[in-house]
């Protein structure tokens, strides 16, 4: 079985200002200094791999981390240091937005975001009912993204993901936001993409999802890797910390 992501020894930094100036009069009253910056670490040598056909899930507490190694294993952001190998086609399906325009109709972003994930024209049309449908946005259809509620605008961005045809599936906290019946047709999904040996990585505080679909999992805080393993090795030891 081949590898369908390796990463090593990667890195990522940001440039954080060190003063936050609240106020037009402070912005002008510090024109004459020099504004810094402090590096912040978000993630540091992190390593790790997963197989082709295995679902790879990343828990952690808010700020670890998880978001960004998304981000640049999607190619989103460039890492400071270390590679990243990935066997096979992307999809990402990451935070709330990416990939949308807020001042375009629901159907116009279909298609722009299809496009964005590669999908050609004529497929998004062949595939427009079954989007629609799934997300359940049908009597919306013509009204613009930044009237959605959050709700609709992540089952509408799962919908277009799912449609694409991928090898590799990063997949962001797809099940947080969301009714009842979206994460159970969200969790039949996941049993299909199993089913067809799809590549995934799931970051999810939903640990019982994690637990269910996941063959390994990776604990990230405060950047580093705390624990790598079998779903219920390292949710064992999450759960005790």
């Amino acid at each position: 079985m081949s590898l369908a992501v390796k990463i090593s020894h990667l890195s990522k930094s940001f440039s954080i200002p060190s003063e936050k100036q609240d106020s037009l009069r402070e912005c002008f009253s510090h024109l004459k200094f020099k504004k810094t910056y402090q590096r912040l670490t978000v993630l540091k040598d992190i390593n790790f791999e997963f197989k082709t056909g295995q679902w790879l899930g990343i828990i952690g507490p808010n700020g670890s981390g998880k978001s960004t190694l998304l981000k640049l294993i999607a190619g989103i952001y460039e890492p400071d240091k270390g590679t990243i190998d990935i066997n096979g086609r992307l999809v990402p399906f990451l935070e709330l937005g990416v990939g949308f325009n807020p001042d375009l109709s629901a159907r116009d972003n279909i298609f722009l975001n299809g496009v964005i994930l590669g999908m050609k024209r004529k497929k998004i049309q062949q595939k427009f009912n079954t989007i629609v449908n799934f997300a359940g946005v049908k009597p919306f259809i013509h009204q613009k993204l930044k009237n959605f509620s959050t709700g609709m605008q992540v089952r509408l961005g799962f919908s277009i993901a799912f449609q694409t045809s991928g090898d590799i599936y990063l997949l962001d906290e797809i099940l947080a936001v969301g009714d009842y019946q979206f994460q159970q047709k969200s969790q039949a999904v996941f049993q299909t993409m199993k089913r067809q040996g799809k590549s995934v990585i799931l970051v999810s505080h939903d640990l019982d999802s994690i637990e269910a679909f996941c063959d390994q999992v990776i604990w990230l805080e405060k950047g580093e890797i705390k624990a790598v393993g079998s779903p219920g090795k390292v949710l064992k030891q999450y759960l005790k910390k």
